[in-house]
């Protein structure tokens, strides 16, 4: 079985209070873009699972091996081996690691006929990070609390947009504390306009109302300015950094940006993905 583990985007990121385990409240628009990595599963008679990636260090810590681990404890299945193919740059905001093991957990689910609920693969989901949830959804969907309540947002939007990868790895937990640190931070209320700008395909009050708290303490000042001197109408920081994203009114328009922008930077030209424009 072979599928696709798409990186996500946060259209908006309003970091809250930060609640006694250390966790933080949420608000978040999270949407899937076509930069994906490959995962193909088949079984082996190792009784365990093995991994094999473009990137060495992800054979032996991954999260997949964790996922592995905790569905075989709970129904038994057999040995796997996981070829990993990965494109999606790591530390970037671009929820890699969270896809491949949402999608991981789905193939799983589907090649052993489990039929797992929703209620069974969001407690493992839980189990193995904030943005596992969110992430098993092709589709835009509004997350709060900690990043477990999630909700599909009825969507015919697509948009183009160039991602920026710049040279600089951003340690998620590190860039917590270093909000903590602030005083006074600006907490704005825009989810309710980003998801009314998703159902009524109104790009001007989407990239009108993109916020993310952890721009308060990644400096991507210049990237977002050369994506908006390159056409775009609209950057933001993704996730804790340390990607940036652009959104144009067109394909066109993100294609010349995109050959602009890679003489300066790792560059990706993307499209939105929304599992609704296919129903």
């Amino acid at each position: 079985m072979k599928r696709k583990a798409y990186a996500k985007i946060n259209l908006n990121l309003i970091i809250l209070n930060k609640i006694e385990d250390g966790k933080h409240y949420l608000d978040s628009v999270f949407h899937k873009i076509d930069l994906c990595d490959d995962i193909e599963i088949e079984e082996n008679d190792l009784d365990r699972c093995v991994i094999s990636c473009n990137k060495k260090e992800l054979e032996n810590d991954n999260l997949i091996l964790r996922a592995y681990e905790i569905l075989k404890k709970r129904y038994k299945i057999k040995g796997l081996n996981v070829k990993l193919t990965k494109r999606i740059p790591m530390q970037a905001g671009l929820g890699g690691g969270s896809s491949n093991v949402a999608t991981f957990i789905k193939m799983v689910n589907d090649y052993f006929n489990l039929n797992m609920t929703e209620k069974a693969l969001n407690r493992i989901g839980k189990e193995l990070g904030s943005d596992v949830i969110p992430c098993y959804y092709d589709e835009p969907v509004n997350v709060h609390a900690t990043g477990y309540l999630v909700s599909k947002i009825i969507s015919r939007m697509e948009f183009d947009l160039v991602v920026i990868k710049p040279n600089l790895e951003c340690n998620t937990g590190l860039m917590y504390k270093k909000l903590d640190a602030i005083k006074n931070r600006e907490i704005p209320d825009k989810n309710g306009f980003i998801v009314q700008a998703l159902y009524y395909n109104d790009l001007d009050l989407l990239v009108n109302n993109l916020f993310n708290s952890f721009e308060e303490v990644v400096n991507c000042k210049e990237i977002k300015k050369d994506l908006i001197d390159s056409g775009s109408i609209g950057a933001l920081l993704s996730g804790s950094g340390s990607s940036v994203f652009g959104i144009f009114r067109s394909r066109e328009d993100a294609k010349r940006a995109y050959e602009e922008l890679s003489k300066k930077y790792e560059c990706y030209l993307c499209k939105s993905i929304n599992n609704h424009l296919k129903k």
